[in-house]
């Protein structure tokens, strides 16, 4: 058995905080993953977050030290993301608008920050030349930008990145695979018996690219039987895609932001994943591991997550998606192979270990040069 790395005696362990705005899904499970493999190799971790973010990924639980942050960026809430950063020896903060304003905290100090970019902005007109200044501003402060996807690392390098590194990160396995009982309750819950799930997982925003599923789950109303479209998330768009779907008699529920996504995706014939842009994707992670055969949009950090264990499709190409589908629902045997696929390319993926030890690699080299 191996031994955990600790702080030589007589040397102050190594101090880090952890900053993210609310962030995603991802970024915050990275946190909490990221916040329990520095504490158990002897780092002092302090998170700075919204309240609400501790209480769904328990932080404090991972060992950390836990400061609420509030979202928005008044004197107030920099104040006191400045007074927790005084103590750290490095600062890390996760997405863009963690970045900038932990930029503004450290502003005058020598504290190094690191930045790890999970996703990209997706805003066009005035708002979207916004987001770029921000990514202009956030890449020249940082001492180092981690990009989970190579064209992260490219991107960051564009907005002027003094060191841009790639920094693939892992979600957590699940703590308790679902077995064939749940699965068989799932689709009972999602009335799916007797006929395909087709699981989609995220936020019912522009750039997931839900528009183009409906055009696609329009042919799948003359498949027999017809398969049950399942989407998962909340946002601004539920709204009007519910419109949608009552209006054109869509074979599609919406069901809301849900704790059991990971089981529900479990229980699924087939992953959708039809973004405009992704970087490693959350869903994609999980149906591979899960061994879920998935259809993606070949775009952003996808190709290079998922290699040849998914089928891969253009954006914005509802014909080609629902193409796809029909293919898979019709070649179980083609189903198996992109499942045993799936769990081979997930096997190769770094592991939570692995992803600790590179960050931690980038603070001491970090600390050293300031030594």
């Amino acid at each position: 058995m191996s031994s955990i790395p600790v702080p030589p005696y007589g040397k102050a362990p190594l101090r880090t905080v952890q900053v993210l705005g609310g962030g995603s899904a991802g970024s915050s499970a990275h946190v909490t993953s990221l916040a329990a493999g520095l504490v158990a190799r002897g780092v002092r971790v302090t998170v700075c977050a919204p309240a609400e973010a501790d209480r769904a990924y328990d932080f404090i639980g991972a060992g950390a030290h836990f400061t609420p942050v509030p979202r928005r960026s008044d004197p107030a809430a920099l104040a006191a993301l400045r007074t927790v950063c005084a103590a750290a020896d490095v600062v890390h903060a996760h997405g863009l608008h963690a970045a900038v304003r932990a930029a503004l905290a450290l502003r005058g100090r020598r504290t190094p920050l690191v930045v790890t970019w999970h996703t990209r902005a997706h805003a066009d007109g005035a708002r979207g030349h916004v987001m770029r200044l921000l990514e202009r501003r956030v890449a020249r402060a940082a001492a180092v930008v981690l990009g989970t996807s190579s064209d992260l690392v490219d991107r960051a390098r564009r907005r002027g990145a003094r060191d841009a590194r790639l920094a693939p990160v892992t979600v957590p396995a699940p703590r308790r695979p679902p077995g064939g009982a749940a699965e068989g309750k799932a689709r009972v819950e999602l009335g799916a018996v007797g006929r395909p799930l087709l699981m989609a997982i995220g936020s019912l925003v522009p750039h997931r690219g839900y528009s183009t599923l409906l055009d696609a789950a329009r042919d799948w109303r003359g498949l027999d039987p017809v398969p049950l479209t399942v989407i998962a998330g909340e946002g601004p768009l539920r709204g009007a895609l519910q419109r949608r779907i009552e209006a054109e008699s869509l074979p599609v529920r919406l069901i809301g932001r849900r704790d059991d996504a990971a089981e529900l995706l479990a229980a699924a014939d087939l992953a959708l994943l039809p973004s405009r842009w992704e970087a490693r994707s959350l869903l994609a992670q999980e149906a591979l591991r899960a061994g879920v055969p998935l259809v993606a949009t070949a775009v952003g950090g996808v190709p290079e997550l998922v290699g040849d264990a998914a089928e891969l499709v253009p954006y914005g190409d509802a014909e080609a998606f629902a193409h796809a589908v029909e293919r898979l629902l019709a070649d179980p045997a083609r189903r198996s192979e992109l499942a045993a696929a799936g769990r081979l390319q997930a096997a190769g993926w770094p592991t939570e270990d692995d992803t600790v030890a590179q960050v931690l690699a980038v603070y001491d080299e970090l600390t050293e040069r300031r030594g």
